[in-house]
């Protein structure tokens, strides 16, 4: 397995609210990008895609810890399995502020590894630098 971290973000938002909106599939319908990812289908815990030029792929939330941590594996077909945890820790005490990290776990042979490697830590980047403005400009306070 090949691991990879992300950089830390910081959302001005509670940690509460960055979970019960990341934990629930059925949120991601309105924020995937339809220009690349295709058929789309999500349940609470699982969610089906294609994605252009790599296929059908699948994910599934297999555990929860509320407000702390989001673990996430491949579901179906998938061009590789993998684990991705989603961290959040509250950062100040008025609970307004939560940093966020991803964690990608992947079974990746030499070559793939070569392949997609950069990718995958250039991606997870992306995704926190994402989350941030999509918390902190989308998101409204509960």
């Amino acid at each position: 397995m090949s691991k990879y971290t992300s950089k830390t973000g910081k959302i001005n938002k509670s940690a509460e609210l960055i979970y019960n909106f990341l934990t629930d599939f059925n949120n991601l319908t309105s924020i995937v990008p339809a220009d690349k990812v295709k058929d789309f289908e999500a349940t609470e815990d699982t969610c089906k895609f294609k994605i252009d030029g790599v296929g059908k792929a699948g994910l599934k939330i297999i555990e929860k810890e509320p407000h702390k941590l989001i673990k996430i594996t491949s579901d179906g077909k998938s061009p590789f399995s993998f684990f991705l945890w989603i961290q959040l820790k509250t950062v100040d005490d008025s609970k307004n502020a939560t940093a966020i990290r991803l964690t990608i776990d992947a079974s990746l042979n030499p070559m793939m590894k070569m392949m997609v490697g950069k990718h995958l830590q250039k991606g997870i980047d992306a995704a926190v630098d994402q989350a941030v403005v999509f918390f902190n400009e989308k998101i409204k306070d509960e």
